[in-house]
């Protein structure tokens, strides 16, 4: 019950947010959140550490990119054919490297990945480091006008909304406890007759499959495409917005997209604020070492509450519970 009144919560939150806030920025830090929470549900729930997301995340947004700017294919058409391209690319590295684990697994999709970042850079319709420009956003069902930020504010947040709804099902449901079966303990899993690598890959094809919605989702909002979103960075920030978040929860990975994607567009302004007040130049080019800043948030996060924020909370609400019973 407290589950649901908290989702709730959030959504009438996340309803009224684009009369408060920057509608641009919000459905961006909500593709995020998607993507982090996709990454999750492969971390966290199937004990599998992908380097390689960011090829999802960016080669969906370059298939829709494309297929709504030169064919001209309407807005459900250039999403749908994004995630269908996530899906079947998460199928072709998921088959390579799901029988690896450990850092062999993820060195595995770290390479796959890095393969489509070159792809990506060479191939034509990429347009190599200038990236796809201008691409339309076009009509929802061919009525609504997206061009409007308030419009497609909603659609990306029942688009979002959505794909979280399908990761909370797939975690509470049988297969999504067979998944933490597998992360717990592999060698008992496979004694009790499951094909652990089966459901590894069916997991990895779904993680794929949502961040590639995610990624198609972010290039209609912002209207572009570049490598960014396909290189290695990419796969590491998704990491730091997990385990920053709580890595295992449903929340978590969202807390923590939200608090790096603001961090990233705020620093440079809070760098600025300083430099006036203060008078200290240096100030000015701290949104240039948002790296850094980054960096120094992963070392605390694994120094002092590994859990993450969300999976701290969650435990000491756990550990107040138990002293009330046994008082």
């Amino acid at each position: 019950m407290n589950r649901k009144l908290g989702y709730g919560l959030a959504f009438l939150l996340a309803l009224a947010a684009p009369f408060i806030g920057y509608p641009v920025f919000l459905m961006k830090l909500l593709c995020f959140a998607l993507f982090a929470c996709a990454f999750n549900l492969l971390i966290g729930y199937a004990g599998l550490l992908s380097f390689g997301h960011a090829a999802f995340f960016g080669g969906a947004g370059y298939v829709a990119g494309h297929v709504l700017t030169v064919p001209g294919l309407p807005f459900e058409a250039g999403i749908v054919l994004g995630v269908l391209a996530a899906a079947a690319l998460g199928l072709v590295m998921g088959l390579l490297a799901i029988r690896r684990q450990g850092i062999y697994f993820a060195m595995i999709t770290l390479a796959l990945a890095q393969m489509v970042y070159f792809a990506a850079l060479r191939a034509p319709f990429t347009h190599g480091e200038d990236g796809l420009q201008g691409v339309p956003r076009g009509k929802l069902l061919g009525l609504l006008d997206l061009g409007n930020d308030m419009t497609l504010y909603y659609v990306v947040l029942a688009i979002c909304a959505a794909g979280f709804a399908l990761i909370v099902r797939t975690v509470h449901s049988p297969f999504g406890q067979v998944l933490k079966a597998i992360k717990e303990n592999e060698a008992r899993a496979i004694s009790l007759g499951y094909d652990v690598d089966q459901y590894k890959l069916v997991a990895f094809v779904l993680s794929a499959a949502l961040a590639g919605l995610a990624g198609a989702t972010k290039t209609v909002v912002l209207g572009f495409e570049t490598l960014t979103d396909v290189h290695w960075t990419m796969s590491g920030l998704v990491i730091l917005m997990t385990l920053v978040g709580g890595m295992g929860t449903l929340a978590g990975p969202i807390l923590g997209a939200f608090l790096i994607v603001a961090l990233e567009n705020k620093l440079g302004d809070l760098g600025n604020f300083l430099a006036e007040t203060t008078h200290v130049e240096w100030f000015a080019s701290l949104g240039e070492s948002v790296g850094i800043v980054t960096g120094l948030i992963f070392i605390a996060c694994v120094l002092l509450f590994r859990r993450g924020i969300v999976g701290e909370i969650a435990a000491a609400l756990d550990r107040g519970g138990r002293r009330r019973e046994v008082a």
